[in-house]
């Protein structure tokens, strides 16, 4: 593409109202931090959070948007079902999707899915390794062979949810679990990518690889301009 890139960042926007402390950390939201790195890189960026009419995904703003990237927690199950149905449309058009952290658990993520998208998960702050296993993945680009979050959330196997495409990144803690952190995944036209690193109460979308691994990913799903899918039946091509 040589525009660039649209992207609306999607967020609850719940914890930080509700929790100073977490509000502390991203006085602008969750999804204020992702937007403002992005802008950063040269993209198009609007936000949209849960409690906007329509959860601020109208008809006109997903027509709009070539990535989305999403941010989930306590509030999963208040996203009206007619908006899930209308991104899923969209990521089979072709619009890409980055899911985050706790949004594995989200009605958009599970639906595309199909799974439960169930994990193991244990909260103590504990060091995350998250190891590059596909270095010549572009989502890889720029990194070392592994990156360290001081504090995370534990996210551990089974992870379940349909075998990659492609793992890009594999998470290891200092409690022994290990976890498929960077999953990518095709729906459609639309590219998929699921990051887990991201739990509130840490700094971690302020860290330097975890903002580019999401710049590498936005850029990665985004729309390639390929031929229009069509369904149904034709007419015979000229011989």
């Amino acid at each position: 593409m040589t525009d660039a890139i649209r992207v609306t960042v999607w967020n609850e926007f719940r914890h930080e109202k509700q929790d100073p402390k977490i509000g502390a950390i991203y006085p602008d939201g969750i999804h204020g931090a992702i937007a403002n790195h992005l802008r950063g890189q040269g993209m198009t960026v609007r936000t949209a959070t849960l409690d906007e009419p329509e959860h601020g995904l109208t008809e006109d703003v997903l027509a709009q948007t070539d990535v989305l990237t999403w941010w989930g927690h306590i509030a999963h199950d208040e996203v009206e079902d007619r908006i899930v149905d209308r991104v899923q449309q969209r990521v089979l058009e072709g619009m890409g999707l980055i899911v985050l952290h706790s949004g594995h658990f989200s009605k958009i993520f599970k639906r595309l899915m199909g799974t439960t998208c169930n994990l193991k998960w244990r909260e103590a702050g504990e060091k995350e390794r998250v190891w590059v296993v596909e270095p010549g993945h572009p989502i890889a680009a720029g990194l070392g062979p592994y990156f360290e979050v001081p504090q995370s959330e534990m996210y551990g196997e089974r992870f379940d949810i349909p075998a990659p495409d492609t793992l890009v990144f594999v998470s290891w803690f200092q409690g022994g679990e290990v976890f498929r952190s960077g999953c990518c995944f095709l729906r459609g036209a639309g590219r998929i990518f699921y990051f887990s690193p991201g739990h509130e109460t840490h700094p971690i979308y302020h860290q330097p690889e975890i903002q580019r691994v999401i710049t590498n990913a936005v850029r990665w799903a985004a729309p390639v301009g390929g031929p229009q899918i069509t369904f149904g039946n034709v007419p015979e091509f000229m011989r």
